[in-house]
C-alpha cells in the first residue's frame, strides 16, 4: 500500500518534466526525470529531496501561471480557465510533497 502513494509524486515530476521539455529546458526536464528515482531510495534525505523539489515545483507552476496569464490579459483573452488549471496542477504539485 506505501508503493500507492509515491504514484502522485512521480506524476507530478512527470508533469513537470514535460513542462520543461516543452519550453526547451532540456536539463530542468532530465533533472525531473531524475528526482523521480529516488523515490525508489528508502533513505530520509531522498524523502527530503523529494519534498523540496516537489515544493519547487510547484513554484514554478505558479510562476507560469502569472507569466501566461499576463500574457492572456494583456492580449485581452479569456484567462479564468487557464487559472484554474495551472492552480489545479501547483495544488496538486504541492500536495504530492507531503
Amino acid at each position: 500500500m506505501p508503493y500507492l502513494l509515491l504514484i502522485l509524486p512521480g506524476l507530478s515530476f512527470a508533469l513537470l518534466a514535460a513542462h520543461f521539455y516543452r519550453a526547451g529546458q532540456l536539463v530542468l526536464a532530465a533533472a525531473s526525470l531524475a528526482l523521480m528515482a529516488l523515490l525508489a531510495v528508502p533513505q530520509r534525505w531522498a524523502a527530503r529531496a523529494v519534498q523540496i523539489a516537489l515544493a519547487l515545483g510547484a513554484l514554478e507552476w505558479l510562476r507560469t501561471l502569472a507569466v501566461f496569464a499576463a500574457e492572456r490579459i494583456s492580449a485581452g483573452q479569456p484567462y479564468l480557465r487557464l487559472v484554474a488549471i495551472l492552480l489545479a496542477v501547483a495544488a496538486f504539485t504541492a500536495a504530492s510533497a507531503l
